[in-house]
């Protein structure tokens, strides 16, 4: 008997979680998979029986960095509902990559820091939600260390983001005073109880009901009295929660605790399943029409949202994170892309971090990995049919452009290969000048080029040098005639270049000379290649303009 996809993806809580660098999110991220049954310790898998090591920092550089520099997917089963977390870099240098797992999410949690309350990379991730209607919960970590006046922290976030704030519980304290929270819902206490290193379990304690014998048991006085004073203004004073209001992306439910102390994690866990929307309806194009694909849309579909290369390192794979936006999808399905190419799905994988095991089926929400060998790009659409094309995609022009060489010259060839290998990730852009000479990368931020330098020599054994570039920016170039694109390419061979799809880009040597070229050439327009895989985003929902993107 088949399953019902309708039914199976109301069951589905697609969420990423968003924060500036150091709030938290990938230590949050550990704690809801040890909440929601899918390890036993911060960091070990239980999965067929094995306890097998696992972290959504996953690459080598972010566990010897303690950063994230690229996307995670973690999967697991809680309380009936189905669960799809998506792990995202904090770090602004990775936002592209974050920019793009966000379109295969249905929410999103924000961590915020309760002592630094929201900081400018929240800031910039809290607009592309609001720019997808995508509602946010936001959690308000580091209750156990000094923190900021509650109120003044759901002040900020209403003043800064102009959305009603809605807590669920209420901090009794913080820091070395920090109690536990009462839950204004059921108006019972939730105390605090502080896990020693390696303590396994979570911080919190049995509910105190009120009216019990034991209500408020433990609590020094003077955080009694402050608890029962600011929790009885919270109450009459903010907004209650409004399911409506918050799907619509006008309310946040606040959550507090401790991500490191394991503290508040089940209660965010039970109100994600509680009140996180399931799979929703996707703007798409079927058929030269436009609509809206349903997750009871008659046949499969869904987006190409991530490349990741070399997650095994055992070998040269390539996988596409795929993200189920309707039907039943079954292990050795046929789904082609809007173009019309046949991709044969033979070996769905199901991911846990980098640990991954074959996905018999998958259901709207869920996300699973597709290897392939370079037959994929970020924002191919694929349905059973090859008639549907969603939108929404962002790509991005890279900011620092950098000439790289390898020290050994005989390793030329395994340069270009690695280059272009990880190039297919989408996260670096890799040109080949027309006239020769040495790749030139180009990239969003500084970090990107540690991180790839670290991961050539990590994944393909290759030391490289990063040079300064003689160009500033590179815009995609096309016209509505071949003729006209000859004729520019041809005038412009010395600053000519081919992206790893052989796609024509201009390199400009400096901001002025783009806008100069754009300004003298009025016939040419400078879109990405692959249009109906990237649209076009208004630029101040990203806040920084999409220069690959300058149409005249």
């Amino acid at each position: 008997m088949s399953a019902d996809p309708a039914a199976e993806a109301a069951r589905r809580r697609t969420f990423a979680i968003i924060s500036h660098p150091d709030a938290g999110k990938t230590t949050l991220t550990e704690s809801l998979l040890l909440a929601g049954g899918a390890i036993h310790l911060a960091g070990a898998v239980a999965a067929r029986g094995a306890a097998r090591r696992t972290r959504s920092d996953w690459m080598k550089i972010e566990r010897e960095r303690g950063i994230s520099v690229s996307s995670s997917v973690m999967m697991f089963e809680h309380g009936g509902e189905v669960f799809n977390l998506l792990d995202t870099p904090g770090h602004e240098d990775f936002s592209e990559d974050t920019y793009r797992t966000l379109t295969a999410a249905d929410s999103a949690i924000m961590v915020l820091d309760a002592a630094k309350g929201i900081e400018p990379q929240t800031l910039k991730l809290f607009e592309v939600c609001r720019l997808r209607d995508i509602p946010i919960t936001t959690f308000i970590n580091k209750m156990d260390r000094e923190a900021q006046d509650p109120f003044a922290l759901l002040d900020e976030i209403h003043s800064k983001l102009a959305m009603d704030t809605a807590p669920m519980y209420w901090p009794a304290a913080s820091g070395q005073r920090f109690a536990g929270m009462l839950d204004l819902t059921r108006d019972e206490f939730v105390p605090f109880k502080r896990l020693e290193a390696g303590e396994d379990g979570f911080a919190s304690q049995e509910r105190q009901k009120r009216g019990g014998a034991n209500f408020l048991e433990g609590v020094r006085d003077d955080v009694r009295a402050e608890l029962e004073e600011t929790a009885e203004l919270a109450r009459e004073g903010l907004p209650k929660f409004d399911l409506k209001a918050f799907r619509e992306g006008h309310l946040t439910p606040v959550y507090f605790g401790s991500a490191l102390r394991r503290f508040g994690i089940p209660e965010l866990l039970a109100g994600l399943g509680a009140h996180a929307p399931s799979p929703r309806p996707l703007p798409a194009t079927s058929k030269g029409q436009e609509r809206e694909i349903d997750p009871a849309f008659g046949e499969v579909t869904g987006f190409i949202f991530k490349i990741q290369a070399n997650m095994d390192p055992k070998h040269r794979d390539r996988v596409g994170f795929f993200r189920v936006s309707s039907g039943r999808f079954q292990r050795g399905m046929t789904l082609k892309t809007a173009a019309g190419k046949a991709i044969n799905v033979h070996n769905p994988l199901m991911f846990m971090a980098q640990e991954r095991e074959i996905a018999d089926e998958a259901f709207p929400g869920d996300v699973i990995g597709i290897p392939n060998h370079g037959g994929l790009r970020v924002g191919d659409s694929l349905s059973q049919s090859g008639d549907v094309s969603f939108r929404g995609i962002p790509n991005f022009a890279p900011e620092i452009l950098k000439r790289v060489r390898v020290r050994d010259p005989l390793k030329q060839k395994h340069l270009r290969r690695a280059l272009e290998s990880l190039g297919e990730e989408g996260v670096t852009q890799v040109f080949k000048p027309v006239t020769g000479g040495d790749l030139v990368v180009g990239a969003v931020g500084q970090l990107q080029f540690e991180v790839l330098d670290e991961r050539m020599k990590a994944e393909y054994g290759l030391e490289v040098i990063f040079e300064p570039s003689p160009y500033q920016a590179a815009r995609w170039v096309s016209a509505e005639t071949r003729a006209d694109l000859e004729a520019f390419t041809d005038k412009s061979k010395s600053q000519m270049a081919a992206d790893v799809d052989e796609a024509p880009v201009f390199l400009g040597k400096s901001a002025w000379e783009i806008g100069y070229v754009q300004e003298k050439i009025r016939r040419y327009a400078f879109p990405p290649p692959r249009s109906a895989r990237f649209k076009r985003l208004p630029a101040k929902a990203l806040l920084k303009p999409l220069r690959r993107i300058c149409a005249l």
